[in-house]
């Protein structure tokens, strides 16, 4: 036994640099393929929902109610309010109710009125339920690009509240008849973090830092006040009119926005794939693909990609490692969704995780983590 040993320290100190370099690609392949083992027992595919862009906005929202119970949407959606809106809020947004279409522009104001009678609540609720999806949205998004120039994006949604991982849909939007652009959000949500236009891009937000609640609830009400657009819905006006790639990119980079935000986005071309950086008032900085110059992925979580994160964060090293082992010889949907399902970059409150690919739309793929994921 004592022999044996000997030979393998003997032989180790023997192997070439490519030899090692092999051998730990080989040990984080394990380890990925030992993540997603674990991940796949518990994972399971969302609802789908059409949703007709061509109905009267206080109709669209009409298919939750073959999925959803009113009763549960109740109770769903006091349960987050609750938990995440504080009591000034009520008050702040009394005069919102009561002159919807002063403060919130269309289509959101109709929808918003359809959503509270499926919900059984008043319009408040509903207008509250809205900006508390948008309170704190913790991710990892990654948009990496292979050897043959196909670009892929992948993310995962954290978000400190159970429920949601039952309320979690994926969206097909439709305009006479024909996919118009996807997406995953929740029920009584009219905004998007993530979506597809398919054949132009792919996007995702991520939070920007963490602001303390009452701050952001703040910018909320004085949003409404000066129609400055929420985070989510530029995604979702970005995917309905941007004409591709380069457009999203403009639009999502300039466009004011309530708060400071990532807006990761993937092409169909080689060298479509760019992270942004926003201020309230515009980008604070633009970091693209540069695949010629060995950054053929970015990855980016809740924190400035030029400052290192705080040190009990760990998603943006483990990711970074797992794909650096991965290699871009080897990334695609697949390998993707493996570095995504590694601990920590899927964690204890990870709701969804979602690839995508604009060149290929119809292997947009949600699965909701039930359980979240645990270190292995």
């Amino acid at each position: 036994m004592k022999a044996c040993c000997t030979s393998q320290r003997q032989w180790s100190h023997f192997m070439s640099p490519v030899s090692r370099y092999e051998s730990a690609a080989m040990l984080w392949a394990a380890v990925l393929l030992l993540a997603l083992a674990a991940s796949s027992l518990a994972e399971v595919a969302p609802p789908t929902l059409n949703i007709d862009l061509d109905a009267a906005p206080e109709e669209r929202w009409s298919p939750l109610l073959k999925v959803f119970n009113p009763d549960y949407l109740e109770k769903a959606a006091t349960q987050i309010i609750d938990s995440t809106v504080p009591k000034w809020v009520h008050q702040a947004l009394k005069p919102v109710t009561l002159a919807l279409e002063k403060y919130v522009p269309p289509p959101y104001a109709g929808e918003i009125r359809g959503l509270a009678s499926y919900f059984k609540g008043s319009l408040s609720d509903v207008i509250m339920l809205n900006f508390a999806y948008e309170a704190s949205a913790f991710c990892t998004s990654i948009v990496a690009q292979d050897k043959d120039g196909n670009v892929f994006h992948g993310r995962n949604l954290d978000y400190p509240h159970p429920i949601l991982r039952n309320l979690t849909v994926n969206l097909v939007f439709l305009r006479n008849g024909k996919v118009a652009y996807r997406g995953t959000s929740f029920a009584g949500y009219i905004g998007l973090w993530t979506g597809q236009s398919p054949n132009k891009f792919t996007v995702s937000g991520d939070q920007r830092g963490t602001e303390h609640w009452w701050n952001w609830w703040k910018n909320v009400v004085s949003a409404l006040l000066f129609r400055r657009s929420p985070v989510s819905w530029l995604v979702r006006e970005t995917l309905e009119e941007a004409e591709d790639f380069q457009d999203a990119v403009m639009r999502l980079a300039k466009v004011p926005i309530i708060t400071g935000v990532y807006y990761i986005v993937g092409g169909v071309r080689a060298g479509e794939g760019v992270v942004i950086t926003r201020d309230r008032a515009g980008p604070a900085d633009i970091w693209p693909l540069e695949p010629l110059n060995g950054g053929w992925y970015r990855v980016e979580t809740n924190f400035d990609h030029w400052r290192p994160p705080p040190s009990r964060d760990h998603r943006r090293e483990a990711a970074n490692k797992a794909l650096t082992v991965t290699g871009q010889d080897h990334i695609n949907m697949e390998t993707l969704y493996q570095v995504l399902s590694l601990f920590p970059v899927c964690n204890g409150i990870t709701v969804y995780t979602t690839t995508m690919s604009a060149a290929n739309p119809e292997k947009y793929s949600t699965v909701v983590r039930p359980q979240g994921c645990r270190p292995q």
